[in-house]
């Protein structure tokens, strides 16, 4: 199992301090990030929390998934791989001249 918990359906006040005293509860956390919007720099409603083992993170997810947190249910599951952003450009394939 990934250390690293996706935290879903955060409610756009939450502040990371919050979900830190939330996730406590499960063990010791190493990292807690709130995903924001580059352009406002407000919370995009999701957040990725660490935990120092897989025990804590595995024990997490079971107490705090479907958990009310400030009157939003939250989701928490495994975080999946970041894909790779950007690519290699290519210029546009489908002229022919």
């Amino acid at each position: 199992m990934n250390l690293k918990l996706y935290v879903g359906n955060v409610a756009f006040g939450a502040s990371e301090e919050d979900l830190r005293k939330l996730f406590s509860e499960a063990g010791a956390i190493q990292s807690v990030k709130i995903v924001t919007d580059s352009y406002s720099g407000r919370s995009r409603g999701f957040a990725f929390v660490e935990m120092t083992s897989e025990a804590e993170a595995e024990k997490a997810i079971s107490l705090i998934n479907g958990k009310p947190f400030m009157e939003r249910t939250l989701i928490v599951s495994e975080a999946r791989p970041q894909k790779k952003k950007g690519g290699e450009f290519r210029g546009r394939g489908d002229r022919d001249r």
